[in-house]
């Protein structure tokens, strides 16, 4: 008998016109005489040669693991596997959430295809069913972005990546295909004078302290809609965010207080997230002025909304996007600028006031720097200060100039 791990023998199937390997494998059970059961690997290859260079290859992952799997799982199979054994443990829920879309791409295209022999032209498949999706029932469907489709291959290359380590595959096939390309687009922003207008718009009423809050912070939309009072100060804490979480489980590190039903507070997805601002007029003034005038609620929040019957709750984010149409029209402005673009309105205002990008990327939580380590030093306190006053003078604010400040 072989020993375990030895190249077992290898011949010629005229009937299959292949070269077939055995590599015998670790006992795994008994048989019914209480003998180790004789377990093995078989694998096919159209030349001698080729089936060598298996065989070899299959050994060393033998070696490595200890064991190899004898029979091989289809896509569909694995991806099931992958999102309840390995991501639902390890990801975020809004991280889950958006992977379960992209695998439903992923086993229409490629779903019956067995793990083994997945090959680049598979992967090029997928790609190639989202940029021409098939009709369903008769209603033709809209191709996904380049941007959904980069994402696909970031979540492929993670998922075979973990078959790989696991000995399900002898190498990721993603690795094969370069990402699709992303395509350019003209980002959508306010002008310094649609901002203004935007503010205006709602002057004495109480929309304005929401949307000046979106449009003086760059804030995200579940940064502005979590803020709470006691995170407001002479800074806006944005160490926290709404989001609408399905049920279900979550990782062992991820951070979250329940608000109200699916809505909790959690935090940012990256610590670059995790930042402080200086607090500065106008917002300072409209946000002072606003928890004079606000109803107080169970959750501390700074922003609520009323029901018909009158009942306070807090502001869902998919709520927000919906309403936002009608803040744009409500302020006379028609160009089709989403919610989440206020921050590219903010950076643009940022860069027109001179700010520096060392500072901007701050603001905004694009940098990997931790805000709350860097607002500790006064210089860079006072140079954040500066920054935001310079961009609400674009907006027709003055503050009161800060002894010792310097842009």
């Amino acid at each position: 008998m072989p020993k375990h791990g030895e190249v077992g023998n290898y011949f010629y199937a005229a009937d299959r016109k292949l070269w077939v390997g055995r590599i015998t494998l670790p006992s795994t059970e008994l048989d019914k005489t209480g003998k180790p059961k004789r377990r093995r690997k078989e694998m096919t290859a159209k030349s001698r040669s080729d089936l060598l260079a298996k065989m070899s290859a299959a050994t060393k992952q033998l070696e490595k693991q200890g064991d190899l799997h004898t029979s091989s799982m289809t896509v569909a199979q694995w991806t099931d596997y992958w999102m309840r054994e390995i991501v639902v443990k390890t990801r975020r829920p809004s991280t889950v959430a958006s992977y379960r879309s992209i695998v439903a791409w992923i086993e229409t295209a490629i779903g019956p295809v067995k793990l083994d022999k997945l090959t680049a032209a598979h992967i090029r498949k997928v790609f190639t069913i989202m940029s021409n999706p098939p009709d369903i029932d008769g209603v033709p469907q809209e191709p996904r972005s380049s941007t959904y489709q980069r994402n696909t291959h970031s979540v492929m290359s993670a998922s075979f990546r973990d078959a790989e380590r696991e000995g399900r595959i002898m190498r990721n096939p993603v690795d094969l295909v370069d990402a699709p390309l992303k395509n350019l687009t003209q980002l959508e922003a306010f002008t310094p004078t649609e901002a203004a207008k935007l503010l205006s718009a709602f002057e004495g009423q109480a929309d304005l302290y929401l949307w000046a809050t979106f449009l003086l912070t760059g804030a995200r939309r579940g940064e502005v809609l979590g803020l709470e009072w006691d995170r407001v100060t002479d800074v806006l804490d944005l160490s926290w965010q709404m989001q609408r979480l399905p049920d279900g489980p979550r990782p062992a590190n991820f951070e979250y207080r329940q608000i109200s039903g699916g809505l909790y507070w959690t935090r940012p997805k990256t610590r670059a997230g995790w930042r402080i601002i200086p607090l500065v007029d106008p917002l300072k003034s409209v946000l002072e002025r606003w928890k004079e005038e606000a109803t107080a609620n169970p959750w501390g929040l700074v922003f609520t909304r009323k029901t018909v019957a009158g009942e306070t709750l807090p502001i869902d984010p998919d709520y927000a996007t919906k309403l936002w149409p009608e803040v744009r029209k409500a302020a006379g402005i028609s160009k089709s600028v989403r919610i989440h673009d206020l921050r590219h309105t903010t950076v643009d205002l940022l860069y027109a006031a001179g700010v520096p990008e060392d500072l901007i990327t701050v603001i905004v939580g694009h940098s990997n720097r931790l805000m709350s380590r860097a607002y500790k030093s006064k210089a860079d306190r006072d140079r954040l200060v500066a920054a935001m006053s310079q961009m609400s003078a674009l907006l027709g604010y003055t503050q009161p100039e800060i002894e010792g400040v310097t842009g």
